[in-house]
């Protein structure tokens, strides 16, 4: 009878170590899937213009040399919109709670709250209403940096496997090269 209740205890003990085990797991992929929305409608934010002579024209693929997300890095982009405006790096609060996000790569001019048409200072505090991730629209931020440059929005299939991502926000011209022939 020792014997079974000690294989009893010891199983109960397994499988609570087990299901731990999996309940981490799913919360990291929780973690994960927080950050970036990797797909979207591809719609642009009211009064952002189109590039006039842009490097990489809609339509023409290039290979992304940044690694925003895992996968990225040398994946092959398809250019599904080009547009000038100011991108920012920012630090901020998700809406939704947890750790601070720091130096993230683009929110753009238009994507902020009463940002008018002047460039804003690093430090300045402002409230996103991009939501390229969960917790991102509404949150309060600080600008990091800012640069003037030619924003891509883009297709591009993960090199580490994983479904097409559509119409991902943002990419500048300098985390962009050409394909060579």
């Amino acid at each position: 009878m020792k014997k079974i209740v000690v294989i009893g205890v010891v199983f109960l003990i397994s499988l609570f170590i087990l299901s731990a085990c999996v309940s981490d797991k799913e919360e990291s992929s929780k973690d994960e899937s927080m950050h970036m929305d990797h797909t979207s409608s591809g719609e642009v934010p009211k009064g952002l213009k189109v590039a006039e002579h842009p490097t990489y024209k809609v339509g023409s693929k290039a290979i992304i040399e940044t690694d925003h997300m895992k996968g990225m890095k040398d994946a092959e982009a398809t250019i599904t919109g080009s547009y000038d405006t100011t991108a920012y790096v920012i630090s901020y609060f998700p809406t939704t709670g947890g750790d601070k996000v720091e130096n993230h790569k683009w929110v753009i001019q238009e994507e902020i709250k009463d940002a008018d048409d002047k460039t804003l200072a690093p430090g300045t505090e402002v409230t996103i209403e991009a939501d390229h991730m969960k917790g991102m629209k509404g949150a309060p931020a600080e600008i990091i940096s800012a640069e003037k440059t030619t924003v891509y929005m883009i297709d591009y299939t993960p090199t580490n496997g994983g479904e097409e991502v559509k119409n991902h926000k943002w990419v500048t011209e300098d985390e962009l090269s050409p394909i060579n022939p």
